[in-house]
């Protein structure tokens, strides 16, 4: 099979990059495969080249809007036309209207939950796929269990496609994630292709302040000073509106927010602007990442510490996919790990929450929905667990209840075990990113030149020697005007 035509007749790429073509070759020869690719390494490569090379069609289920739109609209641009997303953003008439056309379309990208609805699952199941393409498939065992259950059907609603050839990508999955994945997609033969998670181009910094105002000026200070673009990632919707405002009060005119309570409007708006450099500094929820494909982002820093080593490296991964030099910075405050606690210790239903829900839902109407105060992601986890038991035979409500309370206390306990170690990387002494590659049972293999702080890495090295802010603070909106159309 000549790989290296296609590449250069379809991409217009003369080689491929780490791991894209064993991975290719590995479809190609029947294998149900999991890859795990470094972030910005062309993992969509993968199964649109495989794609192109088998018959039927190609299912990609995707977990963000953001990401598929992304996706679409770059292979859209590359002059493929047989590619569609269904999701949210289509009107009840636009999806009608596809899913008449839908044999049509080579490439189809859904989120899991779309994939569950009946009318398009029906619509589905007659087509002949030859390729299941799960992206980001850690998100399986990172959100399946907890606030999207449809995760974790993924596999069992193979059956229905006739069992085609799966392809499981993503960036960062430990071996415990790997083997997840496998026994949720039931790919337990699935060849692997696992590659380094470390960037060496992206510089590793952690910097201890003191206070929450200790930390908003050293923020100011660093971002005035940085080569930009950058992200700023927040644990807080409200933090990140109101950083964001502040910043462009300090003079960073090109800054914005996006979180998830935004409107699609907004958040596509928002990711336009930041990908055609109309804004240079986005101060964000982890929401914001996975679809924008910006290959110059030259640091991302995280006010808040995210919940995991794997988010962690999910984020830092957005920056230098240029592969020129780039910073991930995280500003950390002694007790900051009791946020993430906090937001793991509430993220799941209470024991009350959940033994009132059941009698509700399992024919006792003493309480109503709304008097539980549950959110949309505990309700979702105790109607997968309730089905899922109903389902193997469990009818008694305390048995059920019982069997759930005991899975909520097993995932929180091993999110907070997620946390503290990654608690224990942040404040721990030696090279950054040794213990870092160390986690996924990897050894730093050679000398890196802009390692980490521990190794000597500064801010100076990452400094810009221009001004990227699109105004200057003092000057009125005539004189912005003829900056931008007036000839020098």
């Amino acid at each position: 099979m000549n790989l290296l035509k296609d590449l250069k007749e379809r991409f217009g790429y003369t080689h491929f990059r780490i791991g894209q073509r064993d991975v290719i070759e590995s479809v190609l020869n029947g294998n149900d495969t999991i890859a795990m690719l470094p972030t910005g390494t062309g993992k969509s490569l993968c199964y649109q080249l495989a794609g192109y090379r088998m018959d039927g069609h190609v299912l990609i289920v995707s977990p963000l809007l953001s990401l598929m739109q992304d996706q679409v609209e770059q292979m859209k641009v590359m002059g493929e036309k047989r590619v569609i997303a269904l999701n949210s953003f289509l009107s009840f008439s636009e999806r009608k209207k596809i899913l008449r056309k839908l044999t049509q379309f080579k490439f189809i990208f859904i989120s899991p939950e779309m994939v569950m609805n009946p009318t398009i699952l029906e619509k589905l199941t007659v087509l002949d796929i030859s390729l299941y393409v799960i992206d980001e498939a850690h998100c399986i065992s990172q959100w399946g269990p907890d606030f999207r259950p449809d995760y974790m059907k993924l596999g069992t609603i193979r059956k229905k496609f006739n069992q085609p050839i799966v392809l499981a990508l993503t960036a960062t999955a430990t071996e415990y994630v790997r083997s997840d994945i496998k026994k949720t997609l039931n790919i337990h033969a699935a060849k692997e292709y696992v590659y380094s998670i470390d960037r060496p181009n992206i510089g590793l910094m952690v910097k201890e302040v003191q206070n929450h105002e200790d930390k908003m000026l050293n923020l100011l200070e660093i971002v005035k000073k940085l080569k930009k673009p950058g992200i700023i990632y927040f644990s807080s919707k409200r933090l990140a509106e109101e950083t964001s405002e502040w910043l462009k009060d300090q003079g960073l005119t090109k800054t914005a927010y996006y979180h998830g309570g935004m409107d699609q409007e907004q958040r596509i708006l928002i990711q336009q602007q930041f990908l055609y450099n109309k804004l240079n500094v986005i101060c964000a929820t982890s929401a914001f990442g996975m679809g924008i494909n910006k290959e110059n982002v030259r640091f991302v820093i995280h006010f808040h510490m995210p919940t995991s080593i794997e988010s962690y490296l999910q984020e830092i991964g957005r920056a230098g996919r240029d592969g020129m030099m780039s910073l991930a910075l995280l500003l950390y405050c002694k007790r900051d790990e009791q946020l993430p606690l906090q937001i793991v210790e509430n993220e799941l239903p209470s024991n009350i929450q959940i033994e009132e829900y059941l009698k509700l839902i399992m024919g006792d109407k003493r309480k109503t929905k709304d008097s539980l105060e549950l959110t949309d992601i505990q309700e979702r986890f105790i109607n997968y667990y309730h089905d899922y038991f109903i389902n193997r035979g469990t009818n008694d409500i305390l048995s059920i209840s019982q069997k759930i309370i005991n899975i909520r206390d097993g995932r929180t306990n091993y999110k907070k075990e997620k946390i503290v170690e990654f608690l224990l990387w942040i404040t721990g002494q030696g090279c950054k990113r040794s213990r870092l590659v160390s986690l996924f049972d990897e050894s730093k293999s050679e000398t890196i030149p802009n390692c980490c702080d521990w190794c000597g890495l500064t801010f100076e090295q990452y400094e810009s020697k221009e001004d990227t802010n699109l105004y200057e603070e003092d000057t009125s909106w005539q004189e912005q005007l003829k900056k931008i159309l007036l000839p020098v």
